[in-house]
């Protein structure tokens, strides 16, 4: 009996620490599970609660749509022709629909009446225009509408006209982030507020009124960023990382992590992220490739000699060429807002310059600044040259073209008329801006071919070769006034696909030979 009693009391301590076990490991349970969740689920309702839904409670919402730049994509294909057409700039202006309102850039109004005024011109660079809208308060979106209407003469003579949609952009902007999308968007392939159209080119801008003027929307800075909206993020830099809150959200990067811009160059162009900052005024995107070129060109010598200068219609050629390939060509000439010794200065003239002779040292040391060594290429427009060569180091980042009036009609270029000639300078620019993206003849032998002034037993050697390298390269095309073009390779038997061998960094980085005085073609025993 005595232990039959002990095994009882046994039990029954056994069931009882059983018991307080369970009710542990119950309470443990809820107290991690279920007032864990109850818990989440408040912190969630005060996170939802802690947002700031306003869109403009600072200052009166409004939207601003500019039109920075636009250029008409027909010049080349008018020039490549003969004729005079391509004297005749194009007509045409632009139409806005914001919401409910439209703006007609041609009809300039007064009180006097409405005057109309085109864009008469094939490239609009520094001619830009906007419009402003007066948005609803706390209005979430708004529908915009680019059009560009051409006025083209129509009937037997010509002698009506009639106004062409050339091209249209539709968009859709939200008041809160200050990005847009449609026909043009964050990241896409042509570059965050650039579209390239079948017949225009844009570059524009779309931002709202923002009482810290940073372009970053109150929403965004007080629900995202954590960023105070009375105070200009465009310059803090909190992170130290040498750019701005401001460039930094517009193109996705996070402002208070600090990034290595200075080695990033996401795009590949040789302009790392803090080059692309400092030319954001000029167009720069990080994610899509851009050419600068600065252009000098030498004083006239006497009545019969032309201007030394980068003719307009050239400059479209040569732009238009890259814009096919999806890579964008800025070209300071003489821009308004440039930096001191920037383009378009006046060079002492030279009868003919030479790479051998390094005269191009003086050009670049005095005429070319400092801040756009390793942004920009430096181009000398001269009487006779014709030559990409390093001017400091081995970086191939400066080119002089002679546009000289014999040598325009010399026996190889035959460039005898204003038309062939922008044609030919062109064509030239190409060549030497072709060895600055890193062709040469060591790594594509049917370039620099010295076998052009061989005559015929020559030119038949080179087909045999290197057979149908049609670029602006090969010396046999260079002067051709109906192709002005790389090789994209599909032209048969020995072509090289030219755009496919560039390299954008090329112009930073040093070159594979070293040219001493008396260099000879093609080099390779130099590598």
């Amino acid at each position: 009996m005595v232990k039959k009693a002990e095994k009882n009391k046994n039990l029954m301590i056994l069931l009882s620490i059983l018991a307080i076990a369970v009710i542990i490991i119950v309470g443990v349970f809820y107290y991690f599970v279920v007032l864990g969740e109850e818990t989440e689920k408040t912190e969630e309702i005060e996170a939802v609660e802690e947002i700031d839904d306003r869109i403009s409670p600072l200052t009166n919402q409004g939207l601003i749509f500019e039109i920075n730049r636009m250029r008409h994509r027909g010049l080349i294909d008018i020039i490549m022709k003969r004729g005079s057409s391509w004297r005749n700039p194009p007509q045409f202006y632009f139409v806005t629909m914001i919401d409910d309102q439209e703006y007609i850039s041609k009809d300039v109004w007064s009180r006097k009446g409405t005057t109309e005024t085109f864009f008469a011109e094939w490239d609009t660079m520094f001619m830009e225009n906007k419009i402003s809208r007066n948005a609803n308060e706390e209005q979430e979106f708004s529908e915009i509408t680019l059009q560009i209407f051409e006025r083209e003469k129509t009937g037997l003579l010509g002698l009506r006209t009639q106004d062409i949609e050339k091209e249209i952009i539709k968009l859709t902007y939200d008041y809160k982030t200050g990005r847009w999308d449609g026909d043009d968007s964050f990241n896409d392939s042509d570059g965050y507020g650039h579209h390239v159209g079948e017949n225009f080119e844009i570059w524009f801008n779309v931002y709202q009124t923002d009482f810290d003027h940073d372009g970053i929307p109150y929403w965004t800075e007080v629900n995202i960023l954590k960023t105070n909206p009375k105070i200009d993020d465009s310059k803090l830099d909190p992170d130290e990382d040498g750019i701005p809150t401001t460039w930094e959200w517009k193109w996705g990067y996070f402002y208070n992590i600090s990034d290595n811009h200075s080695v990033l160059d996401p795009d590949m162009d040789g302009l790392d992220n803090i080059e692309e900052y400092k030319m954001a005024k000029w167009f720069a995107d990080p994610f899509s490739q851009d050419i600068y070129i600065e252009v000098d060109g030498m004083e006239k010598k006497g009545f019969f000699d032309i201007e030394h200068v980068f003719w307009e219609e050239s400059q479209q050629i040569f732009i238009e060429r890259f814009a096919q390939h999806g890579i964008n060509v800025y070209i300071d000439d003489g821009w308004p807002d440039g930096p001191i010794n920037g383009g378009g200065e006046k060079l002492p003239y030279y009868e003919r310059i030479s790479q051998d002779s390094g005269m191009m040292l003086q050009f670049y040391n005095n005429h070319f600044p400092e801040e756009r060594k390793g942004i920009f290429r430096y181009l000398v427009l001269a009487n006779s040259a014709g030559f990409c060569h390093p001017a400091e180091f081995n970086m191939y980042d400066e080119m002089a073209v002679g546009n000289g009036l014999s040598r325009m009609i010399s026996i190889t270029r035959r460039a005898f008329t204003p038309r062939t000639w922008r044609i030919a300078l062109a064509s030239g620019i190409m060549h030497e801006m072709g060895h600055s993206l890193g062709i040469g003849p060591w790594n594509v032998p049917g370039n620099d071919n010295l076998s052009y002034s061989g005559g015929r037993a020559a030119k038949q050697d080179y087909l045999e070769e290197h057979g149908n390298y049609v670029s602006v390269m090969n010396y046999y095309y260079i002067w051709d006034h109906t192709i002005a073009d790389y090789s994209d390779g599909t032209n048969g038997r020995g072509d090289v696909n030219d755009w496919e061998m560039f390299d954008l960094t090329f112009f930073q980085t040093e070159g594979k030979v070293v040219e001493d005085p008396g260099f000879e073609l093609p080099g390779e025993e130099e590598i």
